[in-house]
């Protein structure tokens, strides 16, 4: 499983995010693995329209129909053709209990949920909520050059350890394939990544090869 979050790049927003969007599902299709991508919110409709891949919401809020303007409603999520949502990004942390009543709104709305968590052990903690995924990253390698799968292996082993590999998705510097190939060997179910896509010069390159790392 690969997920990329486009996050607010340039490169993944508007016309160039539904562009992203295809080259995913062209790779989804030629390879046959379950690649998923998360939009902004404003984007949603126009790449769930156009793709047959997952398409997932960078965020929802625990709100429900009325009054609660600027938020983001699930069902408007789920209505514009999101299927899940991501949830505790390192870049839109929430605190516990707004994280407990934003995952059983999103269940409510019945999209799926990829929690994200900064270690193993705050993502354990998280499985009483009953998500979907849980999303590891250690938030000194976002972003960065090194991937957590050569930077920090035995984080990915405890986490499966602790949260369990059909739930375990690994982030941080994953790049290409050898990195999922080891994270998946190491326990996990599939990455969660970004900018090693959406700001590669040949996303359709990169993404063939993230494809490949998947089998082992």
């Amino acid at each position: 499983m690969i997920v990329t979050n486009f996050k607010t790049y340039e490169s993944a927003t508007g016309e160039k995010a539904l562009e992203l969007a295809k080259i995913h599902e062209a790779v989804a299709k030629e390879t046959g693995a379950d690649i998923q991508v998360s939009v902004q919110a404003v984007d949603l409709a126009s790449i769930a329209n156009n793709v047959s891949i997952p398409v997932l919401s960078q965020h929802i809020d625990p709100v429900g129909f009325g009054s609660a303007t600027g938020h983001i409603l699930p069902e408007a999520v789920k209505m514009a053709g999101a299927q899940g949502t991501i949830l505790n990004h390192s870049e839109q942390r929430l605190e516990r209990e707004i994280l407990a009543k934003s995952i059983t709104r999103a269940k409510e709305a019945g999209l799926k949920v990829i929690v994200c968590a900064e270690s193993p052990e705050e993502g354990a903690t998280f499985l009483e909520f009953d998500p979907d995924f849980i999303a590891v990253e250690p938030p000194e390698l976002i972003g960065g050059d090194t991937s957590v799968s050569s930077a920090q292996p035995e984080i990915i082993e405890n986490a499966a350890k602790l949260i369990g590999s059909e739930k375990l998705l690994v982030g941080a510097g994953v790049k290409n394939g050898e990195d999922v190939r080891t994270c998946i060997k190491l326990g996990a179910k599939g990455v969660l990544l970004a900018s090693g896509v959406t700001k590669a010069e040949d996303p359709k390159a990169v993404l063939m090869d993230l494809a490949n790392g998947l089998s082992q």
